[in-house]
């Protein structure tokens, strides 16, 4: 949540921040701001709305070429201008930017006000500049004053802070959120990740835990909690850049699903070769561990969760141990059975989930093996895990995720494979059989894509819908729950998703005339119980919309389309993506902005 920035370096760097916003707007869209060190002052523009709205502001005035700037999504107050980033203590002689959320700052601000300090806003933020400068009237040290102001707060944060006494610098610090350092020359760049700044550097510092960087052009010097110096080593990335651009499409969403067949093809091919030969580098999980295991967590959030719940069946058909696919939000709460044999999966887009970080550290200190599943290379998440594997879906930057989705699923297909092959006791033949399927999927994904229209047409027609259902037995059933997912958070329509044999159970008493009902049948096994289910709401008069790689006859359905056959445990891949386009097309038949959706952010970075 919320998107930083920041530059230090010879050119203006109001562009260079705006850019930087622009690129970060996924992260939030309720506000935007910048400051930027002038001759005499720091100067303060910040707006209500999208970062566009800042243009309209005097921001051509601005010559700094020190600064920093803030894309938000609203945690404490409104979205309004006064509760707008950057945020400037009461003598305005320090200006802070600030993702994450501050626990403690209702006592640190009644602290504030009995040393005479007044707010402005309604943010936990504004406590943060204040603080600066209480112990800046104290030691007159930058450095110091922040050092000792993070050590006041409780919470999660990523910090930029100018000084106007200070021409050189800005400081930054990381506690539980993300923030990185692109390195170019003489020019420095802060972020809250690495591609809102691809085109500006491929080299970065990472920093860590309550870790502080001094950067000036000419040096960054970086210190630990207790100002002691220490090294960093800068890491290069390697990025394509124009993955982080439209390239034509419309929305970046559109684009992304239109990628999936690349992007599982990538993960495919990092993973597993034409020879059916599987390989993770630096994955050096041992034979002895994974006999000693005898329970799998997989844990995730949102759309990530899905993907956990669709390759649960994988992972107990080939290993015969139990999984358990767990919410993260929830997983810490309960005091989960956690020892030394369990291993305890995670599985983030980002990389920066807050959520699912703090569950793996809970894992951790039970001690389970755990395992990192992102899209993000150098993320939280994987200098938390014992071992890391990576999507290689390239840079999502639609809030609604599609292709990291469906390369989750491919991976983690992949993993239960290996697991299997390692242990030696699943049937050959059929793992044979399962990768010689992940090896056709790219092929099948380009098939499903290839006319589109079928869906727009069908999305037209249930645009105006207020309720839509979904329904689906077995792996199925995961699909449903993504597919719902994704068209309310897009297109604001209310859905649910349903185990089509729990239907007459309660949710049947929804169904009436007109309602539309979407089926997704692709299990062989279970077709015959499904078309019954369906059969039951087409009984009560709903409009039935069904997604298939069966053979259907005599059926009675609105809508169908047809996807090709696979292995089950493979099926979501494929059956998703129309539901995605499904999604997608509706948005677009309401007017809303797609990459965008109201009140939604693409990385959780608080809990």
């Amino acid at each position: 949540m919320c998107g930083i920035i920041g530059y230090v370096g010879k050119k203006n760097a109001t562009p260079i921040l705006i850019n930087g916003l622009l690129n970060l707007e996924y992260r939030g869209y309720d506000s935007a701001g910048i400051s930027t060190l002038e001759s005499t002052c720091i100067s303060n523009i910040k707006t209500k709305g999208r970062v566009k709205n800042l243009y309209d502001k005097d921001i051509d005035s601005l010559e700094g070429t020190i600064g920093i700037a803030h894309t938000r999504w609203a945690t404490h107050g409104k979205p309004s201008d006064e509760n707008s980033h950057p945020h400037l203590d009461n003598s305005k002689t320090f200006s802070v930017v600030h993702n994450g959320i501050i626990e403690n700052y209702k006592e640190l601000k009644s602290f504030l006000e009995q040393n005479n300090y007044y707010f402005l806003s309604q943010t936990d933020t504004e406590v943060i500049p204040n603080l600066i400068h209480y112990y800046y009237t104290k030691n007159n040290n930058f450095l110091k004053s922040v050092n000792e102001a993070c050590k006041c707060l409780k919470g999660s944060y990523a910090i930029e802070v100018l000084c106007k006494n200070d021409k050189d610098n800005i400081i930054v610090v990381r506690h539980d959120s993300p923030l990185v350092i692109g390195v170019n020359e003489d020019d420095k760049y802060v972020s809250s990740d690495i591609p809102a700044i691809l085109s500006y550097s491929n080299n970065f510092y990472l920093l860590d835990n309550d870790e502080f960087a001094m950067i000036s052009n000419s040096e960054i010097n970086f210190y630990d909690i207790n100002l002691n110096k220490i090294e960093k080593k800068l890491k290069h990335f390697d990025y394509d850049i124009t993955s982080s651009q439209k390239n034509g499409y419309e929305d970046f969403m559109l684009k992304e699903i239109f990628e999936q067949p690349n992007s599982v093809r990538e993960t495919i091919g990092s993973h597993l070769s034409p020879d059916s030969l599987i390989s993770f580098n630096d994955f050096d999980f041992k034979l002895e561990d994974l006999k000693n295991i005898n329970q799998i967590y997989i844990v995730a959030c949102g759309t990530a969760m899905h993907a956990g719940l669709s390759c649960k069946n994988t992972f107990e058909k080939l290993l015969h141990i139990p999984v358990t696919v767990e919410i993260a939000s929830e997983f810490r709460y309960r005091n989960p059975i956690i020892d030394n044999k369990t291993l305890a999966i995670y599985v983030s887009q980002s990389g920066e989930t807050a959520d699912t970080i703090a569950a793996l550290k809970l894992a951790k200190t039970n001690g389970a093996k755990t395992i990192a599943i992102t899209n993000v290379i150098g993320s939280s998440i994987t200098r938390e895990a014992d071992f890391s594997l990576y999507t290689h879906a390239g840079p999502e930057i639609a809030v609604a995720s599609t292709k990291a989705y469906t390369s989750q699923i491919v991976l983690l297909n992949i993993l239960a494979i290996y697991f299997a092959e390692t242990l030696d006791f699943a049937d050959k033949n059929f793992l044979n059989s399962l990768k010689n399927e992940i090896l056709l999927l790219p092929n099948k994904i380009e098939y499903v894509l290839k006319n589109p229209d079928n869906i727009k047409n069908i999305a037209k027609t249930v645009a105006s819908k207020k309720d839509i259902f979904f329904l689906g037995r077995g792996i199925d059933y995961t699909v449903a729950l993504e597919a719902s997912l994704k068209l309310k958070e897009i297109s604001y329509i209310h859905s649910e998703a349903y185990a089509s044999g729990e239907l007459k159970h309660g949710p049947i008493a929804l169904i009436e005339n007109g309602v539309t009902v979407v089926s997704i049948l692709t299990d062989l096994e279970l077709l015959e119980k499904s078309i019954s289910n369906i059969e039951e709401v087409i009984a009560r008069g709903a409009s039935t919309f069904v997604i298939t790689n069966q053979e259907l006859v005599n059926s009675n359905y609105n809508y169908v389309i047809n996807i090709p056959k696979t292995n089950k445990f493979l099926s979501p891949i494929l059956s998703i993506i129309p539901l995605q386009l499904f999604a997608y097309y509706i948005a677009k038949e309401k007017n809303l902005d797609v990459d965008k959706p109201r009140n939604l952010a693409k990385s959780v970075t608080v809990e």
